[in-house]
This record gives C-alpha cells, sequence and structure tokens, in this order.
C-alpha cells in the first residue's frame, strides 16, 4: 500500500510538472497576426486591444504585422509558399474558399463547439460564411452591406418623401428625375456599372448566376438588370457618366452635394460625417424583389501553427470581445458580425448619428446574398 502510495505521488507530481510546463509554453508563446482591416486610421485601436488581450493572456504576445488590401494577398501566398505563413490572418469572404480548399486552415469547429457561451453569438451568416464543407474555419470579426444614401436637403428642396422600405427602382427612377439638375452639375442618382453591382441587380431583376457547371448569362431577367445600370446614364440622363465625372470619385460628388441619392457601403459613415448637408440611408431598392450586398472579414488560424490553442484564443478576442466589440463600433471600423439578438452590444451603433435610420443596415441582412 505505501509503495501504490508513492506511485500514486510520484505520478501526480509529474503531472503538476507537466501541467505548469505547458501552462508556461503558452505563457511564453508568440502569435504572428496578419491584417488588412488594420489601416492606418486604426493602428492605434488595434494597439488597446493587443494591450487588453495580453493583460487577459499573461505572456501570450501578439505580433501584429498590417497591409494595404491591394497588396495583402500577394504577401500573404508569399509567406505561405516560404513555409512561414502568420498564426493567425485576416480572409474576406470572397477569397475564404481559396484558402479552405487548400487545407492550409486549421479547423475550428472543435473550439467553436468547446466554448458555449459563442452560440447565438454570431449574426448567422456571417457565420456560415465561413465554414466550407460543414467545418467552421474563421470567425467573423466584421461585416458590412450596401445601403442607398440619399441627400435629405435635395429631397427636401424638391418636395420628395424620403426613401421608405417599399421603394423599388421605379421610387428611384421617378426621384432622381426631379433631383437632376445638368446645368448646375447636379444628378438624382449614382450606382456604379460594375461586374459585382450586376451581379446583384440581377437578383433584384429576378435572375442571377447560380454556381453550377452550366450558368445561364443571357436571360430576360439578366437583361433587365443591365439596362437598371446603364439605362440611368445612356436613356433617363440622371446619373453621370465618366466623361462627366470627369475623374471624379462618386463618393467626392455625393460630399459636394451633387448627388441626390447613391449606393455605396456603411464603410462610408465615418468619411460622410463631414458632409455640409443633412443626410440619411435606406435599405437598397429592388426590382421584382430586394437584394443586398453583405461582406466578411474573418480570423483564420494557419493549419501549421504552432501554437493552436493561443491563436484560438486570440481569434475569439477579435470576433466577440466586448472590448472589440465596442471599439469597432466607437470608431466606425466596420462593423462586428454580431447578432441581432445581441442589443446590449449593438444598441450603441444604433444611437450613432448620422445617419439617423441605422436600422437600415440590419434589415438590409434580410435581402443579403
Amino acid at each position: 500500500m505505501k509503495l501504490r502510495g508513492a506511485v500514486a505521488l510520484l505520478v501526480a507530481a509529474i503531472l503538476a510538472v507537466l501541467a505548469a510546463s505547458g501552462a508556461e509554453a503558452l505563457a511564453r508563446v508568440t502569435v504572428r497576426y496578419f491584417s488588412f482591416t488594420t489601416d492606418p486610421g486604426h493602428e492605434r485601436d488595434m494597439q488597446a486591444l493587443v494591450e487588453i488581450f495580453q493583460r487577459e493572456n499573461p505572456g501570450i504576445r501578439i505580433e501584429v504585422t498590417t497591409a494595404p488590401f491591394d497588396a495583402y494577398f500577394t504577401r500573404l501566398q508569399t509567406l505561405f509558399a516560404a513555409g512561414d505563413p502568420p498564426d493567425v490572418f485576416e480572409l474576406n469572404y470572397e477569397n475564404f474558399v481559396t484558402f479552405a480548399s487548400r487545407g492550409t486552415l486549421l479547423e475550428l469547429t472543435p473550439f467553436l463547439a468547446a466554448d458555449p457561451s459563442l452560440a447565438g453569438f454570431f449574426y448567422p451568416a456571417a457565420l456560415e460564411a465561413f465554414r466550407y464543407r460543414g467545418t467552421q474555419y474563421g470567425l467573423p470579426i466584421t461585416f458590412s452591406t450596401v445601403v442607398l444614401f440619399y441627400h435629405r436637403d435635395r429631397f427636401g428642396q424638391a418636395g420628395l418623401a424620403p426613401p421608405d422600405a417599399t421603394w423599388t427602382w421605379q421610387e428611384v427612377l421617378a426621384a432622381a428625375r426631379k433631383l437632376t439638375d445638368p446645368g448646375r452639375r447636379v444628378w438624382g442618382v449614382y450606382q456604379p456599372v460594375q461586374f459585382w453591382e450586376f451581379y446583384k441587380v440581377a437578383r433584384q431583376a429576378g435572375g442571377g448566376l447560380e454556381v453550377a457547371e452550366r450558368t445561364a448569362l443571357d436571360t430576360p431577367a439578366n437583361r433587365v438588370a443591365l439596362h437598371w445600370l446603364v439605362d440611368k446614364i445612356h436613356v433617363h440622363g440622371v446619373m453621370p457618366s465618366d466623361a462627366q465625372l470627369s475623374g471624379m470619385a462618386n463618393e467626392d460628388l455625393f460630399l459636394a452635394g451633387q448627388l441626390g441619392m447613391l449606393y455605396s457601403g456603411i464603410w462610408m459613415f465615418d468619411r460622410f460625417a463631414q458632409a455640409p448637408f443633412a443626410w440619411d440611408i435606406q435599405v437598397e431598392p429592388g426590382g421584382s424583389r430586394k437584394a443586398t450586398h453583405f461582406f466578411s472579414n474573418a480570423a483564420v488560424v494557419a493549419r501549421g501553427t504552432r501554437h493552436p490553442e493561443a491563436a484560438w484564443r486570440w481569434v475569439r478576442f477579435l470576433a466577440a470581445h466586448p472590448e472589440t466589440v465596442k471599439t469597432r463600433i466607437a470608431r466606425a471600423w466596420e462593423l462586428p458580425a454580431v447578432s441581432l439578438a445581441r442589443s446590449d452590444l449593438l444598441e450603441p451603433y444604433l444611437r450613432l448619428a448620422p445617419p439617423a435610420n441605422r436600422r437600415a443596415v440590419f434589415a438590409s441582412l434580410e435581402h443579403a446574398i
């Protein structure tokens, strides 16, 4: 019995040493993080978040590297090619499947399943966006949508009621005609004529493109969508052509008061806050149905990381920590992908102005494609 007791004590001592060494090893790790959403305007915000994380996770050091979006993915692929990828990095929805399908990402499903506090925390579409073949590979850190911006003062001067959630293309065109004054270089509306805009507008027209072996492009509904994009310029004259823009960005045209309406993303809120006139937003009008753009960015973990537990802690912090959510909202750093049920976290965002109708951001999610 004495021998058995001594063996038990020895085993307990060994386990204690192993546990202590494991905790010490975790406390000494450095997690390398590569980001494109941390632009120069938010570097101090990121540093403040890093400091909070490191206080709550003593000894886990976060090393942040950033790159502008147009250079980010080239540098990321170079790091992977060199066999030295960051432990945690950001992926946008558009590039996620490329990385997930190559087996370069660590499965996060086990970590997520082991954390019941995250159940129902994220906006479902944002979480689903970073799931590949039934496996979760990323946690959404931000999302954004495209809405209809409008110049409230010009609407009032033209005797027009502000756009509401029932508006369709017909109401947009009718208002744009009343708002357009080419002699004063004022146009009723601007909507980018681009391929990604076509994908959305095609859905609004009742058509669209499906991912399949055979995809029909030249359909009556898709033709309607193309006409909606270009006829505002060439037929109705309510939208400036490239020549009339004269190199001026559409956002600058809106800030100059020369647009009655603008289709753009919620990332413009901070910039438009300086506008010398009253403006607001509404859910984007549709044709035969509504459809709105949905964008999301996620934090993912490289499959070959030597510190999966520490990397997961950082991913979780970026996606779900209250201080991260609060910082993103306060600093107009896109929008955390939090469930609409978490009004305790989102209410401060809804109270910010302009725009006054921030609920349209979330109403847009009901029609996200």
